[in-house]
């Protein structure tokens, strides 16, 4: 028998063919590994525990997997009670009290808005939310989260757009409605809309001009009997209008107001929602397209009077040329609008500024009238006096005869007629004619003068009154409609 530290004694009966030992008397003493026991021992453990960890999975999964179809199963349970009788065609309290339906409205996005149509496109989360008694449920779920399906089976409230164009319920990829039930019986009704509507637009202020666009909605058939519609945040809270949702080039989306109003019919009362979006019209395309070019134009058709007033090719082409694209600019300043029968701001600020420029074309027409008019009376003048000049030359050539009976007295008249008419003689005493001016021999139609040739009166009025009266309307211009308070009133006008 061995006493070593690694092995102890183990008897057996000798027939074991099993044991490995020294055969003593009938006693056979065998030598083991204590760490091959414990490595026996271990994986003995080892299965053990993972037999117990199968069992108790096991036992988990099935409570579970039993919990869950008992849970589906009940919700299936209670919507086949909800629908059990039910009767989408009678609205929630048929024949008793009101059905109240609360709104409200997030707008996902705004624009853009036409002027030549008067319209404007919005997209919106519409929300509906109203109590049907017939569809309480009483569960291990407080809020049922079903799809679209659920919609068409039960009754929901006939709400159209009334100032609507066009409008599109959105459905990719799947209809983009939300639908919820509470165990009290509310429901909650969401549906993405696209919608056109219509935007009345007074464009007397144009282009400073501001708008109120509404948006209305209300029941088709129910009369306010049967149906009232309320704002369910209120007032302040009931629409929301992101800032990044206003895609807008030409406006300003400055905010928006909610009202209710009642609308008489032949077939009973209705209440209207109405949200208002209040629009400020950009200026800045409207003066570098317009009013800038109109100023321009304006300054450019002054600087004639600085033109000597014999120049007529030149102040000729700068009135037509002013003219022409005062023409043109007014033109393409409409295309933008739609064709009212009123002016409007801008309208009145170009028709001004034609009048300058025609004016300006006018002043040298007066110009070159009164210019002309003077010159036809100094070439009459000058033809007079050439006259004059030739009938004294011709007489100082004729002798000077005295007849016998005029005596004393007819020489002395003849005298003092030759003294009156000037008369130059050589010096070797014979008779030359006055000077006849330097533009009658030339034959010009103008004569070379400093009073004809210089600048005219009316050019030098013209050169103050033109800029001072112009300058004088676009101050009293800009004040008036830029202090307007434009929105106030395109919202009476709703």
């Amino acid at each position: 028998m061995s006493t070593g530290s690694n092995s102890f004694p183990v008897y057996s009966k000798p027939w074991d063919r099993n044991f490995r030992g020294i055969k003593i008397w009938n006693m056979q003493i065998i030598t083991v590994d204590k760490g091959f026991l414990l490595a026996e021992c271990a994986r003995g453990m080892a299965f053990l525990f993972t037999c117990i960890f199968l069992y108790c999975t096991g036992n988990v999964w099935g409570s579970q997997r039993t919990e869950a179809s008992v849970y589906l199963d009940n919700i299936t349970r209670i919507l086949d009670r909800l629908l059990d009788g039910y009767d989408n065609r009678l609205r929630p309290g048929f024949g008793g009290p009101v059905t109240e339906v609360k709104t409200d409205i997030f707008v996902t996005s705004f624009g853009p808005v036409s002027d030549v149509e008067m319209e404007y496109t919005i997209d919106v989360f519409f929300r509906q939310t109203w109590i049907d008694e017939r569809l309480r449920f009483e569960g291990p779920i407080e809020i049922l989260r079903l799809n679209n399906l659920m919609v068409s089976k039960i009754w929901t409230p006939d709400t159209f757009f009334r100032n609507g164009k066009r409008s599109i319920s959105h459905n990719m990829t799947t209809p983009n409605k939300l639908f919820r039930i509470m165990q009290n019986g509310t429901i909650l009704y969401t549906m993405r809309l696209t919608i056109n509507a219509e935007c009345p637009m007074r464009l007397m202020n144009f282009p400073m001009d501001g708008h109120a666009c509404p948006l209305k909605f209300g029941s088709y058939a129910y009369p306010i009997s049967e149906i009232v519609y309320t704002w369910k945040k209120g007032p302040l809270l009931s629409v929301e209008v992101p800032e990044e949702s206003s895609s807008l080039l030409q406006y300003d989306l400055i905010g928006q107001t909610v009202s209710s109003e009642r609308l008489k019919s032949n077939t009973g009362e209705y209440i209207i929602m109405t949200v208002y979006f209040h629009l400020q019209r950009k200026m800045g395309f409207f003066l570098i397209q317009t009013y800038i070019p109109c100023i321009m134009t304006v300054i450019l058709s002054q600087v004639s009077f600085w033109i000597n007033k014999e120049s007529v090719p030149a102040r000729t082409v700068f009135g037509i040329t002013t003219v022409l694209t005062m023409t043109t600019l007014s033109i393409s300043a409409r295309h933008s609008l739609p064709k009212v029968s009123y002016a409007t701001a801008m309208d009145w600020f170009i028709a001004v500024c034609f009048a300058f420029v025609f004016s300006a074309l006018i002043e040298f027409a007066a110009v070159n009238y009164f210019s002309t008019l003077q010159a036809n009376r100094e070439l009459r003048k000058a033809a007079a006096l050439k006259a004059a000049a030739l009938e004294a030359a011709a007489m100082g050539n004729e002798e000077e005869v005295v007849s016998p009976q005029s005596g004393g007295s007819s020489s002395s008249n003849l005298k003092k007629r030759m003294n009156s008419v000037p008369r130059s003689e050589t010096p070797a005493g014979q008779f030359t004619p006055p000077q006849v001016p330097a533009f009658l021999q030339q034959g010009s139609a103008v004569p070379a003068n400093n009073v004809l040739t210089g600048t005219s009166i009316i050019d030098k009025y013209a050169r103050i009154l033109f800029p001072l009266s112009f300058g004088a309307f676009n101050l009293v211009y800009w004040i008036v409609y830029l202090t307007k308070d434009t929105m106030e009133l395109s919202r009476d006008t709703e």
